[in-house]
């Protein structure tokens, strides 16, 4: 197992296997702060996370899923487990859809505890945020070992990885 590979493996150790993970998700403001310059956006929000993406189940006309649909790319932290990472989201469209029918129960089953309360699913805008990762890096036992992760090309990146 090469390094990019065993990094890969912590994170489904650490998020995978049904979590519901709480992680922050920033995004680009759809207006620019005074100065004129991109003002970033962040929040908290449950994920499920499988192969590298982390999915969330939203409401399509939220803030944070227009500012997606104006600029794609997102960064998460997860604190307690000192991860970073950039990545792409996108909108996989309305839960019940057909296409969305195995990754819907997985949902269900991740966020079972307050899935019901929190989802209108018979909206048609209750949707589910794919984030697909493209780089991260994974700190662990704080920096006794860091994996600076390249999700596209899968291997690891030099000179410090994400942040």
């Amino acid at each position: 197992m090469n390094e990019y590979e065993e990094g890969f493996k912590l994170l489904e150790e650490k998020f995978g296997n049904g979590k519901d993970n709480a992680v922050a998700l920033a995004t680009i403001a759809r207006e620019p702060n005074a100065d004129g310059k991109p003002r970033p956006v962040v929040r908290t929000v449950d994920a499920y996370y499988e192969d590298g993406v982390f999915y969330v189940t939203t409401y399509g006309n939220s803030n944070k899923m227009r500012q997606i649909a104006d600029n794609a790319e997102v960064s998460i932290a997860a604190s307690p487990e000192m991860f970073t990472a950039s990545g792409i989201g996108e909108n996989l469209g309305w839960i019940l859809d057909p296409k969305n029918a195995e990754l819907r129960t997985k949902l269900r089953k991740a966020f079972a505890e307050w899935y019901d309360m929190a989802n209108n699913e018979q909206d048609e805008n209750c949707c589910i945020l794919a984030i697909r990762l493209t780089r991260g890096t994974l700190n662990i036992n704080h920096w006794e070992k860091l994996y600076h992760m390249d999700f596209v090309n899968k291997t690891m990146m030099e000179n410090g990885g994400v942040f």
